[in-house]
């Protein structure tokens, strides 16, 4: 990968991060009991038969969609439909627990020490062991190429 691009990555990691942030609030919201579509429907007064026709589907078929998306089975297509059929605006979206750069780092970290520790055993077998501050150093510096050398931060074994 060349500078440009790690740079690159770096600078589209910032910016995702950034437009994500705005969506940090939303996490602590919990889901209504019954779900968001019953919640909704009972709050404007829509009854199920109403819901259906609007729907374009059999009365019998809501109580099966608000407990589908009570149990995360309902397609992004139907919760598309039915947001829609609320007058609503179906949100769909991944908010990172701290950043991706932070996500990025904690992997470098992880995949860095298991590779250090396998180095350092090396080292020690053929007695070049590293000082204690030319260890951090060298952990450091590998902990940064890992951050931009996205084939091995995220493969299995490393």
């Amino acid at each position: 990968m060349t500078a440009m691009q790690k740079k690159q990555n770096k600078i589209i990691r910032e910016q995702l991060d950034d437009t994500l942030s705005h969506f940090s609030s939303i996490v602590s919201v919990n889901r209504p009991v019954k779900g968001w579509i019953r919640a909704i429907r009972d709050a404007l007064g829509m009854n199920m038969r109403q819901f259906a026709n609007r729907l374009g589907v059999s009365k019998s078929r809501i109580p099966r969609i608000e407990q589908d998306e009570i149990t995360g089975s309902l397609t992004l297509k139907t919760m598309n439909r039915v947001a829609d059929t609320l007058d609503c605006v179906f949100v769909y979206g991944f908010v990172p627990r701290t950043s991706l750069n932070d996500t990025v780092r904690k992997q470098a970290l992880v995949v860095t020490q298991k590779r250090m520790n396998r180095l350092m055993h090396t080292m020690r077998l053929e007695a070049q062991g590293l000082s204690s501050k030319n260890t951090k150093k060298a952990f450091k510096n590998m902990v940064e190429e890992t951050i931009d050398s996205p084939s091995i931060l995220w493969e299995k074994d490393q």
